[in-house]
């Protein structure tokens, strides 16, 4: 049976059409996954109520962005969380680095960690307000802060 070059474009054509949509649509599925889970949530809005955070990015407005899939820092089980949330805001930008817990029990989340880490070296534990100081690169030389537990 012969088919022909004409027929084999258009399949051709419509494979990669639906072959694209269908990874355009798991993407989309991806990501609304992480931005409405409770470990994103609870991340953004400690974020949101450190007003030297918040601040130092120059927000309102606060953007938050996609995470990135292929990030070897973003890692999410049934019981634990790491994820990397890119954010930005008119003055700054950044990456906010989350770890949290879900409690078998009560099957609710909880945020172990917090750090917004800006791009000009400023880091803020967002977990501790009273010490959520500015730091500069110089302040953190020694410490891994782009990795934790």
């Amino acid at each position: 049976m012969r088919v022909s070059t004409s027929h084999l474009q258009q399949l051709t054509i419509f494979t990669t059409m639906l072959t694209g949509g269908g990874i355009g649509t798991m993407y989309y599925l991806q990501q609304k996954r992480f931005s409405d889970s409770d470990y994103h949530r609870l991340a953004l809005q400690k974020l949101e109520d450190c007003p030297i955070a918040m601040e130092s990015l120059g927000a309102p407005p606060l953007k938050v962005h996609n995470i990135h899939l292929s990030d070897r820092h973003n890692r999410v089980d049934t019981y634990t969380s790491q994820i990397k949330i890119p954010v930005t805001g008119s003055k700054d930008g950044g990456y906010l680095y989350t770890s949290s817990i879900r409690d078998p029990d009560t099957n609710t989340w909880s945020l172990k960690q917090a750090v917004l880490r800006l791009r000009e070296g400023q880091i803020i534990n967002l977990l501790n307000p009273s010490s959520a100081v500015a730091l500069t690169t110089e302040d953190t030389q020694g410490r891994d802060t782009g990795h934790w537990n």
